[in-house]
């Protein structure tokens, strides 16, 4: 055997070094081509409804500059645990783990100031040095458009990635939207599919939804891309009033119109993972 061979035979007898991410099943990672068409809420509700449901989730916020997750959740600062040379996500109802990098900052009005080979690298050790332990999904909040944040996220998670979508109706949203799905498609990440947010607007007395805007582009740019339209999540104070005071949508809406969308988006994400049905809990 020459120097090659016996260092390829090293290469494969050395013991590899633990992931976090070694039993997760399935990433689900948020994006969006621009900023303020609501994809932290989309993300958070996304993991949350998960977990409502009895999956396995995670949640990884990966936003290093914006960090929303914290106070959508209302844990802004929580501290990980630590687990040998592992941290351990926070703790959140249903047993969702979270993750960001708003629980790494001394404070919660510091600004990170990091070029992208340091954003690469804490996103890497947030990813891999996590005690995710056996997660059916985690959900990746991702910064909007197409820079190193989602670019490491995509590259660091691999064939276990797949992407959603989020966008508003106005054109100005939809024409990033055809930018994110260039540039998943350039990295062969699957996209599950796009979701349309703040379409219409849900009249909180009687429920019906009224278009106050634009609407329905979202759906029409996945009918011309060939991508899977997930649904139209449509405006309701609701949702920004427990986005501010840290109350999850979907843990207090009841059944109101965006509540529903919400819950069938995440049932088409559950189908497009593949995710069996939750046993019903014996009582």
């Amino acid at each position: 055997m020459n120097e090659n061979g016996l260092r390829d035979l090293n290469e494969e007898i050395r013991p590899k070094p633990a992931s976090g991410l070694d039993a997760v099943k399935a990433v689900v990672v948020v994006l969006s081509g621009k900023g303020g068409v609501g994809k932290s809420t989309v993300a958070a509700n996304l993991a949350a409804g998960l977990a409502m449901a009895g999956r396995r989730t995670g949640l990884l916020d990966v936003d290093v500059h914006g960090p929303s997750i914290p106070r959508l959740l209302k844990l802004t600062g929580s501290r990980p645990g630590m687990e040998e040379t592992f941290m351990v996500p926070v703790d959140w109802h249903w047993n969702l783990g979270v993750m960001s990098i708003g629980f790494l900052l001394p404070g919660p009005d510091d600004a990170v100031i990091w070029r992208g080979p340091a954003k690469a690298g804490v996103i890497q050790q947030m990813a891999e040095k996590v005690a995710w332990g056996e997660r059916d999904v985690l959900v990746v909040d991702c910064p909007p458009g197409t820079g190193d944040e989602p670019l490491s996220v995509l590259q660091i998670f691999g064939d276990k990635a797949r992407a959603v979508i989020v966008t508003s109706p106005q054109d100005v949203a939809v024409d990033d939207v055809r930018r994110s799905i260039t540039f998943c498609r350039q990295l062969a990440t699957p996209i599950i599919g796009i979701i349309e947010n703040l379409s219409g607007f849900a009249c909180p007395s009687c429920g019906a939804v009224h278009d106050i805007f634009s609407a329905g582009g979202g759906e029409k740019l996945a009918a011309e891309a060939g991508v899977p339209f997930l649904g139209r999540i449509p405006v309701d104070p609701e949702v920004a009033r427990s986005g501010d005071d840290g109350d999850v949508f979907l843990a207090v809406a009841g059944q109101s119109p965006s509540a529903v969308a919400f819950k069938a988006v995440i049932a088409s994400v559950e189908k497009a993972l593949g995710l069996p049905a939750v046993p019903a809990e014996k009582g």
